[in-house]
């Protein structure tokens, strides 16, 4: 009775430890089709809410950051690089970002 289970259950997959593959592109589609916000921070501050009231068209906010720094990519809320702002395509005024370093993440992310 023992060979008849054996011999039913489902085939191993390789061991992950063996240093053979055990992913195939159709376990992830799912995964992959999930959508994620991605944006880009230009840089922030802080202001009273009087002082935000007052704004009106032509107001200058003045950011933390320094024109030339390099602006943080978050997606869904997590910094996960820093990059460039690049013109992408100057007949449609669009710009992107070059990405210049991807952000490690931290022990706690990884626990999460």
């Amino acid at each position: 009775m023992d060979d008849n289970l054996q011999s039913q259950s489902a085939p191993r997959e390789p061991d992950a430890a063996s240093g053979a593959s055990t992913s195939s592109p159709q376990k992830y589609d799912a995964i992959l089709s999930i959508p994620v916000t991605v944006q880009v921070v230009l840089g922030a501050t802080s202001m009273p809410v009087a002082s935000l009231m007052k704004l009106g068209r032509g107001a200058v906010i003045s950011l933390d950051q320094k024109v030339g720094d390099p602006v943080n990519v978050v997606v869904n809320g997590r910094v996960i690089a820093r990059g460039e702002v690049v013109v992408v395509d100057e007949d449609s005024a669009r710009y992107g970002v070059s990405l210049i370093e991807i952000v490690a993440a931290s022990r706690n992310d990884r626990a999460a």
